[in-house]
């Protein structure tokens, strides 16, 4: 036989509470001793009882959902991102909904569906849109903020960390060291990281005169960065020095030196990531990096989806957070003297 559906009211009698009760209960942050909180969970689960959320979406007009876009978790980093920006959301009571949009970049082709899934604000998580397309989601009314991007001149909230400053510290540091064939491995070239590190790194270089001796792309991946490091290290003399545009590709790096050209880190090489992702630490790594403060990227970012979604006539805010260099192993200790 076909099991009768447990309402509110059923799981109200027998908590001995009102409906009211039952349905503050399961609401996020509305006002219910914890006592009545308690009645009503130990009746729901006696019952077998589950809040409708679609059902009570049509009658709030809340769908209580956030859309996080990106084009890849295989980089560390987003991982982390995506990790702290869904306990924060959970515990103001939104749920997430994961597109991945092409690794070209191209945001249309997920739009449709994120207008689709009724969703009340949008994360892009480290994704490249242009101005274009920030317009677009800007007049369907959604509010969105860009974390780890920066799209010039639209009216987006966009959280990111100073990252031509962390790229000029890098290169100013490898100069210092005395490196004379400094090279780069870049990250995708049309996204707004890559460009601002780049432009730091080559600037920190010409502060101390130094110049980059190659430069190569890995696109953010680990395989495009192991080909990419093959094809700096295959000319003679090889490369002293190895600035990487994420940690993924100085990892990366770093495997391919080891292994395959038998080049001692970082007494053939110093090698300098950007990221600080929890396994640059690791004592088989100990990257040399530049620390982005994840934690308090993906506090800001939320913290300004939720305002816009309560006020949408909030305006936007362009936030940049200042990096850390987190001095390791894989890079020299100090200058090395001729004779």
């Amino acid at each position: 036989m076909k099991r009768k559906s447990v309402t509110s009211r059923d799981v109200a009698k027998l908590a001995g509470v009102s409906q009211s009760a039952v349905s503050r209960a399961f609401s996020p942050n509305a006002k219910v001793s914890e006592r009545t909180r308690r009645k009503v969970m130990d009746a729901s689960r006696e019952l077998g009882y589950r809040p409708n959320t679609i059902a009570r979406s049509l009658i709030t007009r809340s769908s209580r959902t956030i859309a996080v876009v990106t084009y890849s978790l295989q980089n560390p980093f987003y991982s982390f991102m995506l990790e702290q920006a869904s306990r924060f959301f959970q515990q103001q009571g939104y749920h997430l909904l994961l597109f991945f949009a092409p690794s070209s970049g191209d945001f249309d082709a997920v739009l449709d569906d994120i207008i689709r899934s009724q969703v009340e604000g949008v994360l892009m998580l480290a994704l490249t849109m242009n101005e274009q397309q920030a317009r677009l989601v800007a007049d369907f009314g959604i509010p969105m903020v860009i974390i780890n991007r920066t799209v010039n001149g639209a009216g987006i909230s966009q959280v990111s960390s100073d990252n031509f400053q962390g790229g000029y510290w890098a290169g100013r540091h490898l100069a210092s060291l005395g490196h004379e064939r400094i090279v780069y491995l870049a990250g995708l070239p049309d996204s707004s990281t890559e460009q601002q590190r780049r432009a730091g790194f080559l600037e920190g270089l010409g502060s101390k005169e130094a110049s980059c001796h190659a430069i190569d792309v890995g696109n953010y991946r680990y395989e495009d960065a192991c080909q990419a490091t093959r094809r700096l290290f295959a000319d003679t003399p090889a490369p002293d020095a190895l600035f990487a545009a994420n940690d993924l590709m100085a990892i990366a790096a770093m495997e391919i030196l080891r292994h395959e050209f038998c080049l001692k880190v970082p007494e053939d090489v110093s090698v300098i990531g950007f990221d600080d992702v929890p396994m640059a630490s690791w004592p088989s790594h100990s990257l040399t990096t530049l620390q982005q403060p994840v934690g308090t990227m993906v506090m800001r970012a939320t913290e300004l989806l939720l305002a816009q979604i309560a006020q949408p006539d909030t305006p936007p805010e362009h936030i940049t957070l200042p990096v850390t260099p987190m001095l390791r192993n894989s890079t020299r200790r100090q200058h090395r003297h001729p004779g």
